[in-house]
């Protein structure tokens, strides 16, 4: 029996203004550990406002949000905070790199602010994850120095470094070429099958989102499947 990383339960969202205009109904679905699902969907279909309130981001919604079988809705957002740290790991559409940093420290930031490990163990495990994004010889380097694809495999590594519960990517390959999109999709792959990181990817690419395990599809703030 598989453990559930990610449960929605009738979430609803509306925007009001100054009329209410409904932009989620009655989302439900639950994700497995190591599941690599996409979200797919028209642009307006509200993939990226869902992909905010899963991500404990957006927190003015109705239903119920667990991660990690526990229930985030109604949370403070202090303690918010710290589940997006420890349990989940972003990559988006632009890298969000810091140029004042080598590619090692950018990789090492959010684990410092967890302060779980020493920093000598911070920078031992940000190899790590560099070496598995076959990255880490551009480790001293400054991140204006490497290409498109490089930066979005240190954004990955950056993801990665708290060993999240799951990590969520808005439009990861969208800023990237085919050759690049096809890295990114592969190293997802190998992180979902090898390592049984759980992945949920909203994308606007059909084709990158054919080749998951799963595809949630949404249209006009429902899922049709």
């Amino acid at each position: 029996m598989s453990k559930i990383i990610l449960e929605a339960k009738d979430i609803e969202k509306s925007f009001h203004d100054p009329i209410t205009i409904p932009i989620l109904k009655k989302i439900s679905f639950s994700i497995n550990k190591g599941d690599f699902v996409s979200v797919i969907g028209k642009s307006g279909c509200g993939k990226s406002t869902l992909l905010y309130i899963l991500s404990t981001m957006d927190t003015d919604y109705e239903g119920q949000l667990y991660i990690d079988q526990e229930l985030m809705t109604g949370k403070k957002e202090k303690e918010l905070a710290r589940v997006r740290n420890e349990k989940i790991g972003f990559v988006f559409q632009f890298h969000y790199l810091l140029n004042e940093f080598s590619v090692l420290k950018n990789v090492m930031l959010p684990a410092i602010k967890l302060a779980k490990y020493s920093i000598q163990e911070i920078e031992h495990r940000a190899y790590e994850k560099l070496k598995i994004l076959d990255i880490e010889k551009e480790a001293l380097k400054k991140p204006n120095q490497l290409s498109g694809g490089q930066k979005q495999r240190v954004a990955i590594a950056r993801a990665l470094i708290n060993d999240p519960f799951i990590i969520m990517g808005d439009e990861p390959t969208g800023n990237l070429d085919k050759k690049n999109s096809d890295i990114v999709f592969d190293i997802f792959t190998n992180l979902a099958e090898t390592f049984k990181q759980t992945l949920l990817i909203v994308t606007h690419d059909n084709e990158f989102a054919s080749k998951t395990q799963r595809i949630i599809e949404m249209s006009d703030g429902r899922i049709l499947s």
